[in-house]
């Protein structure tokens, strides 16, 4: 049964043609990714189904009766003050009416000690608790303390104001409330934000079960090999359909552009022989004075105007040009942490862990949220100072470090000014080397302020590069980026010949370049040598 049809959706933004005559079709029980570059309207798309944007022109239809449950990326706060526990039981207003009464009722029997009043109050419970069992009151509460759980949403979280959430808190909470409500139609903007490994195969695995429609847009590579069963990748507004995961694109993508680029070549080489041939035609026309060859040319000079000539096919896509340099090498011993021991108040993050790194390891580092990943690489960076133990960086160490959230000191200054400065380029070679990292023309003078995430991580990269860093520490490289930028960085960081400590949440980019993974846990840092899968069957 198709759930959702879109027949030629156009959408401009200002003088922008963002969506360009895209059609989809979605039926029942399909897993589908749609995929693309930033800013290529993938969640204009998801917006558009859920009417939450218009769309220019072009038709949409959906399923009637079909429920739509949508994840944003970003969450406007509530208009009235409401809690985390009463914003996730909107949808099942009785049950939440109800299960409170059965609480009160609980205090009151407790305390109660009239026995006529105690009696009242019995039969009052009894009959509010024959209601709850009949609307599935103890079926959604199981599934309530469950979903909750998996995605820490716990007592202390639920009894806090909604609108004072942290962003992630906020994704963590919109996805329970989703599952929670069972829409026939789940669209999610970039649902793995912010999860755990933990809660990310949770999340695997709701989808999984679901039995309506997902629409998906991630860069979450291995969550996509996870959980879709096709693809869909959105460029120059328009859809192309691979009925398959993410790994099955990659693969029948580059066979589409070989086989285009195959189909270009041929019709090139075919032109030119027809324009060989006007012009041989010409030539004996003139010479022989004959009317005929004119005719024969003019022929195929007709023929040449009406050929739908193919688009020039680039076989490489990726434009980036993410090489680090590397002169000196570190020496073997690059960072040794003995019996490290760090608290927290009363919480206690590290107690007599261990951790070696050699010369030319990729090591990613992962844990659950909490567990102390920050800490350590705040510990290693020199920033957090307080904690017992011994840590050793060996010689000739230079560190480079891209944090999480990029702060610049003076947001003011263009990234041509952020690149000069420290570099001694004159000002025509660094903006030679800014468009290879993706900063042209007028981009060279936009406030480094006003960058997107992905922009940010891209020029504090381009900085590194220009130094000779060898060893290098990355937390989280891959949010904000899109997956064609992270297949550049994976490519680049595969070929880097220092040594890489990163945390990172993207499975498929710690598959791409891990020889090692630490994994936090029970206070300790423990190593699984191998990628993440096999991080995963060791364990």
């Amino acid at each position: 049964m198709i759930e959702i049809e879109l027949n030629k959706i156009k959408k401009n933004y200002g003088l922008r043609n963002v969506l360009d005559g895209f059609s989809l079709e979605l039926k029942t029980g399909e897993k589908v990714a749609l995929i693309g570059q930033n800013g290529s309207g993938k969640s204009t798309i998801l917006k558009i189904i859920a009417k939450q944007e218009s769309m220019d022109s072009g038709t949409i239809n959906i399923r009637n009766g079909a429920k739509i449950g949508i994840l944003n990326q970003i969450y406007e706060n509530e208009k009235k003050q409401i809690s985390v526990e009463e914003f996730l039981y909107e949808s099942f207003e009785e049950i939440f009416k109800i299960d409170k009464k059965l609480n009160k009722l609980e205090i009151e029997m407790s305390t109660e000690q009239d026995t006529k009043k105690l009696q009242s109050l019995i039969s009052d419970y009894g009959k509010t608790q024959e209601r709850f069992l009949l609307i599935g009151g103890y079926e959604i509460q199981e599934k309530f303390n469950k979903i909750c759980s998996k995605f820490y949403i716990n007592k202390e979280l639920l009894k806090q104001n909604y609108n004072l959430l942290s962003g992630g808190e906020k994704t963590r909470i919109n996805l329970a409330k989703l599952f929670l409500t069972e829409p026939d139609i789940l669209l999610l903007d970039e649902p793995t934000n912010h999860l755990d490994t933990h809660s990310l195969e949770f999340l695997e695995e709701l989808i999984s079960k679901h039995k309506g429609t997902v629409l998906i847009v991630s860069h979450d590579r291995y969550f996509l090999d996870k959980v879709i069963n096709k693809t869909v990748l959105l460029e120059n507004g328009k859809e192309n359909i691979y009925c398959g995961n993410y790994s099955y694109f990659l693969k029948e993508d580059e066979r589409r552009t070989l086989a285009k680029f195959e189909n270009y070549k041929n019709q090139q080489k075919q032109i030119e022989k027809m324009k060989e041939s006007i012009t041989t035609l010409r030539k004996f026309g003139e010479l022989a004075g004959n009317e005929m060859f004119f005719k024969r040319a003019k022929n195929i000079e007709k023929r040449l105007e009406k050929m739908e000539v193919l688009d020039k096919v680039d076989l490489n896509k990726k434009s980036l040009d993410l090489k680090f340099n590397m002169e000196n090498r570190s020496g073997n011993d690059v960072l040794k942490i003995e019996n490290l021991e760090k608290k927290f108040e009363q919480k206690v993050i590290f107690k007599d862990a261990n951790l070696i790194l050699n010369y030319g390891e990729k090591v990613a580092l992962i844990g659950e949220n909490g567990s102390g990943k920050s800490t350590l690489i705040n510990i290693i960076l020199g920033q957090d100072i307080k904690f017992d133990g011994v840590l050793k960086l060996g010689t000739s160490i230079k560190l480079g470090y891209i944090p999480q959230n990029i702060i610049f000191e003076d947001n003011n200054k263009t990234v041509l000014d952020y690149f000069l400065e420290g570099n001694n380029f004159s000002e025509t070679e660094a903006r030679n080397k800014l468009a290879r990292y993706g900063f042209r023309q007028e981009n060279v003078f936009k406030k480094i302020g006003k960058l997107s995430g992905g922009e940010k991580v891209r020029i504090i990269l381009m900085k590194l590069i220009q130094k000779d860093i060898n060893f290098l520490i990355l937390d989280e490289p891959t949010n904000h980026i899109d997956i064609d930028t992270r297949e550049i960085l994976e490519e680049a960081l595969q070929e880097y010949k220092g040594t890489l400590l990163f945390v990172s949440h993207d499975r498929f980019f710690i598959n791409a370049l891990a020889d090692r993974v630490l994994n936090i846990e029970d206070c300790k840092v423990k190593s699984y040598y191998g990628n993440y899968d096999n991080f995963t069957m060791n364990k």
